[in-house]
């Protein structure tokens, strides 16, 4: 089964909800014209149909390997991406100054779920990369700027990050590579890494490693680590590429999905030491780190979204093909099994979900855009607050949202989705790894709870929730199915802001409690602002309906999405806020030995 980008939704939401026209408007994003936009979605619709997606099932079957510490990678990956990168798809969100088109994140954001949607293990390289400069362009110094961000742009270098130590997994305050200075700016790095996405590989001449070490006087914890520019191929002052650095890689895992993308272990220093320099101030690594965990947390919930929708894909043209039982109500003989209502509501699931997912997603691209480039600094702190609220949410809720989506789209292959030659069975294991890396749900529960709620009083949370109100109170408005995702909506906005209400009040006072339900608290977020996109859509298309302007049965179908959503998903928020609220001892009446 292919991959065809759904640029008809996807339009949709750039337009209708995430506000194309107002991002245009903004200083430096003028290019983005409604044509320009179109005709880029197009593009990258087609280069990732026919020259991406054609690799996903084989490099399941023959993943890259690792010999004598180089990585080969699975057949056709290296001139895919010598493809993507002389087409400048690795530059289309970053500065023209240094060779990117300079689009803004709300263009960029479809183009890149395309791209995972097509070949997650593909597309994890650019997604890293896309980190590495984010980094440099915030934290770098102009000579660094200069000498890395265009080759990274280009795609002539690919880019990672190295965060995780075999002592050390989510736990930052535990790294022990170390930095010794040499007195002439530059360090010798040593010590271990593991985890590393294309750490290792064959698809470009240099790959730039940002690596956290503390330097010898750090102060202990996280306060004091370091980032670091520590390049495979050490670059000589004009850009070109000097002697081989002193950093290895010493194997690859084997890994449940995502085969075709090397997971490197990377040794530094073995031979002498190997050469990096310093990122901006000494012990600050963490704070510059976090830029590039932002972004790459961000682009995996956009891997959510495009797994999700090709694994819905596949689902529908399985469910259509396949001829098995008859009709409940009667037929003269089997039917396509699309016709059976518990087929039916699997596929809703997986529609409504991952269309609620995509366009919550697309909504905070556009407010990242405003945060960086609208003119009043006011209006930028504020969209910049909402932001990033939402990028755990967007991670977290979009990632656990695929997993269930694959999972689903198995069940409706039946016995054949648990047969790997139809390809059901691939998404459903490279799912799982989107809820665990670059910090699990967990994790980006805990930052949604302690940064992103506790922090300002729920002040962020509840002005969402108040959007979501006035988008309900809308929708009661109307008559028939917008009145029932009206009502849906507003009990998932009661909801909501009782729970915020819960952490904000206990967080000091029982902390272990509100930690309990954080998990569930980033689910009831993702469900209720997800639900408040699909009431937003059900309205739009409503009034085109009304208006007689477009296609009447692609807005008829995001009426009945939304309403499905309303009824199955958003209607398990007032059970979350129970569970979140009145739950927490049951989790913790256990003693650690009891277990």
């Amino acid at each position: 089964m292919s991959y065809q980008a759904p640029l008809k939704d996807m339009e949709f939401v750039l337009n209708e909800l995430a506000n194309l026209a107002e991002i245009n408007q903004l200083p430096g994003c003028e290019d983005a014209t409604p044509d320009t936009v179109s005709a880029v979605l197009e593009e990258s619709a087609k280069f990732c149909g026919e020259v991406v997606a054609p690799l996903n099932h084989a490099g399941d079957k023959e993943p890259s390997f690792w010999k004598d510490g180089s990585v080969t990678t699975s057949k056709g990956f290296r001139e895919a991406f010598r493809a993507f990168a002389d087409a400048g798809w690795q530059g289309v969100q970053h500065p023209a100054e240094f060779g990117g088109q300079g689009l803004p994140k709300l263009v960029a954001t479809p183009c890149m779920e395309m791209l995972h949607g097509a070949n997650l293990s593909f597309a994890l390289a650019p997604l890293l990369t896309d980190g590495a400069i984010e980094a440099l362009l915030t934290a770098g110094s102009s000579a660094q700027k200069a000498l890395f961000l265009e080759p990274l742009i280009s795609g002539k270098w690919t880019g990672t990050m190295n965060l995780t130590e075999p002592q050390a997994g989510s736990d930052l305050a535990a790294v022990r590579t170390r930095a010794e200075p040499q007195g002439d700016g530059t360090f010798k790095i040593f010590g271990t890494k593991i985890f590393i996405t294309y750490g290792e590989h064959d698809m470009a001449e240099n790959i730039i490693h940002l690596v956290l070490a503390r330097t010898p006087d750090a102060p202990a914890g996280v306060k004091g680590i370091s980032l670091f520019i520590v390049p495979k191929f050490l670059v000589k002052e004009d850009g070109s590429l000097g002697e081989r650095n002193d950093v290895h890689c010493v194997s690859i895992e084997h890994k449940l999905g995502i085969k075709a993308s090397p997971t490197a272990v990377l040794q530094f220093g073995d031979h002498g030491g190997a050469i990096g320099t310093l990122v901006g101030e000494e012990n600050r690594g963490l704070e510059y780190m976090f830029i590039m965990m932002n972004a790459a947390r961000f682009g995996v919930g956009m891997q959510g979204v495009g797994l999700a929708e090709r694994a819905y894909q596949q689902a529908v043209a399985f469910a259509k093909d396949r001829i098995q039982s008859r009709e409940v109500a009667g037929s003269p003989g089997p039917v396509a099994i699309i016709n059976h209502p518990d087929v039916r509501r699997m596929l809703m699931s997986m529609r409504a979900q991952t269309e609620a997912a995509r366009a919550l997603a697309y909504v905070g691209a556009g407010l990242s855009d405003l945060a960086h480039h609208h003119p009043d600094e006011a209006t930028r702190k504020a969209n910049l607050a909402v932001y990033e609220y939402l990028v755990p949410v967007i991670k977290g809720w979009s990632t656990e949202m695929s997993e269930n989506v694959a999972r689903d789209g198995v069940q409706v292959h039946g016995g054949m989705g648990f047969i790997e030659e139809t390809g059901a069975a691939q998404h459903y294991r490279d799912a799982k790894i989107l809820t665990i890396y670059e910090g699990t749900t967990a994790i980006q529960a805990n930052d949604l709870v302690g940064r992103k709620t506790v922090r300002d009083g729920g002040a962020v949370a509840k002005g969402l929730s108040a959007q979501v109100r006035a988008t309900a109170a809308q929708l009661a408005e109307v008559q028939g199915d917008l009145a029932a995702i009206g009502r849906r909506l507003s009990a998932g906005a009661d909801a909501l802001d009782q729970v915020v209400d819960y952490v904000v009040a206990n967080a000091k006072s029982d902390v272990r409690a509100v930690f309990a339900g954080s998990v569930l608290y980033l689910k009831l977020a993702g469900i209720v602002l997800g639900g408040w996109q699909l009431g937003r859509a059900a309205l739009v298309a409503q009034q085109k309906l009304q208006a007689g302007e477009g296609d009447a049965a692609f807005f008829k179908a995001k009426i009945a999405t939304a309403r499905f959503f309303g009824d199955h998903v958003l209607s398990q928020a007032g059970s979350l806020r129970d569970a979140i609220v009145e739950g927490a001892p049951g989790v913790l009446a256990l003693e650690v030995d009891q277990f």
